[in-house]
């Protein structure tokens, strides 16, 4: 038998860190290999024997949230081991040591008081240190802007993030500065009672104004770094309901607005690629390929430059609304389109109007 091993399993994801866009990778932290005669045994059992300071109840529900693997699939904790099964353990954190250090990045603050901070984070910033990011995320911006503020840790998982976005999306997002002000958030966020609006430039005409996108969201078994739609119900994947609404119309693309009454993983861009609407220049779900329109050699020249315009996919979390968690005032928050989807707008705009006016010569 494996000698057993010392592995901090964390509690069951807070109510807020469910509510997650934010990136999706997992890491690994522990494997075995089931012997050749191992007889079928549950899974939870069957790893209380290998990890060492560990309860069957936090295997449990680290199995609920996706982290507990056999032959590279999650599994639910009654799954039962057989021989030779690879069981691992991933975690959403790197097993590295990722102290939080304050770094003087700026910030772009919309909000704060005593209780919390609302940030408008630009595109290309990461929010969380992970493989590969160890230095320059919001959170050792907010290290840094909060440094003299001897209540907050960046370490303490009792304060800070509330929820995430993707690297690539910029828009708002809510930080605890005190465990109560955390707690609070997260069951809002938990009981969908926070109100979240994104704007996002997708490929193609709609037929309809609006409508509703519910399909269980889990990881894509044939790439781990995207996430794939499963049937409403599934025991694959977690529940998610996104609500949209045509904002404007290019023809070939379409500006719309996005209500999530969920927060999952890459939610959007998932849930959009799943009814054929992926988000413009969204390399991970084929966005940044020309996926309607004409043929002609300056439709694609005009295309090509609107990718080099805006290089990243085109989603901003434009409204962040919640109820204060000291002073129950219900705050609401915007922020105005970036420069780069706001020059990408002009530019269909303008694309638009040039072939209404041909067409009426």
């Amino acid at each position: 038998m494996t000698p057993p091993e010392i592995i901090n399993i964390p509690d069951a994801p807070a109510a807020a860190s469910i509510e997650e866009e934010e990136g999706g990778e997992l890491y690994e932290h522990f494997r075995v290999v089931a012997d050749a005669g191992q007889q079928l045994l549950r899974i939870d059992k069957f790893l209380i024997d290998h990890l060492r300071d560990t309860s069957r109840n936090r295997i449990q529900q680290a199995a609920r949230a996706g982290f507990i693997h056999v032959n590279g699939l999650p599994v639910k904790s009654n799954y039962r081991v057989k021989p030779r099964d690879i069981v691992t353990l991933l975690l959403d954190r790197p097993r590295f040591d990722t102290t939080i250090e304050p770094e003087d990045i700026p910030l772009e603050v919309v909000y704060e008081d005593r209780d919390l901070m609302v940030i408008n984070k630009p595109a290309g910033m990461v929010v969380h240190p992970g493989c590969g990011n160890y230095h320059g995320t919001l959170v050792n911006a907010v290290a840094w802007h909060l440094r003299d503020c001897p209540a907050y840790d960046p370490n303490d998982p009792a304060v800070g993030l509330v929820h995430r976005i993707d690297k690539d999306t910029s828009g708002l997002l809510v930080v605890a500065k005190t465990p109560e002000a955390k707690t609070s958030l997260g069951v809002q966020f938990f009981n969908k009672t926070t109100r979240r609006t994104y704007n996002a430039l997708v490929w193609s005409n709609f037929q309809e104004d609006e409508g509703r996108i519910e399909g269980n969201i889990g990881r894509d078994v044939h790439d781990r770094l995207r996430m794939a739609v499963y049937p409403p119900g599934s025991d694959v994947g977690k529940s998610a309901v996104t609500h949209y609404r045509v904002l404007e119309r290019f023809g070939y693309v379409t500006l719309v607005e996005c209500r999530l009454e969920t927060g999952r993983t890459h939610q959007i861009r998932a849930h959009m690629k799943h009814i054929g609407h992926p988000l413009f220049c969204d390399a991970r779900y084929g966005g940044d390929e020309i996926l309607r329109g004409t043929t002609s050699g300056s439709y694609k020249s005009f295309v090509r430059n609107c990718f080099a315009l805006c290089p990243r996919q085109a989603l901003h979390a434009l409204t962040l609304g919640f109820k204060h968690p000291r002073t129950g005032e219900e705050m609401d928050f915007s922020a105005p389109l970036p420069d780069d989807m706001g020059n990408l707008l002009d530019r269909w705009r303008n694309y638009t109007a040039a072939a209404a006016m041909r067409g009426q010569e």
